[in-house]
This record gives C-alpha cells, sequence and structure tokens, in this order.
C-alpha cells in the first residue's frame, strides 16, 4: 500500500484549507500531522482521503519577509 504524501511534507484538510500541516508519520493511509504555526500542539489525525496538497503558488505567503 502506497501512501500519497511523505512523512515531512506540507498538506491541508478538505474542511480548513487555509491551516497548513506537516505531516509526521503515515501509517495504512492514516496521516499524523502536525500544525505547521504551532508543533507544540496535539497532532491531528487525518485519512488519506480527508487532506489535499499544499498549494504551491502560495508558498511564499509561509515564508517571512525580507
Amino acid at each position: 500500500m502506497k501512501n500519497k504524501f511523505k512523512e515531512g511534507e506540507i498538506v491541508q484538510a478538505k474542511v480548513n484549507p487555509t491551516l497548513n500541516m506537516v505531516v509526521r508519520r503515515c501509517v495504512d493511509r492514516i496521516y499524523y500531522c502536525k500544525l505547521q504555526t504551532n508543533p507544540t500542539q496535539r497532532e491531528l489525525i487525518y485519512f488519506e482521503r480527508e487532506l489535499i496538497p499544499h498549494d504551491r503558488e502560495s508558498i511564499g505567503n509561509l515564508l517571512p519577509k525580507t
């Protein structure tokens, strides 16, 4: 069984696409994710079908302005 997202990849939930999460672990298409902005908060758990890939066009909004 191959997972769609890899560990360390940034994903978003379909129900809240404004929230960026980092995949910490994936087991049998169940993903354990940490919030990108607050990694000390509790993990969020999603099925693969509930996640979408991060929008690569808006990645500049996540980086600090220089």
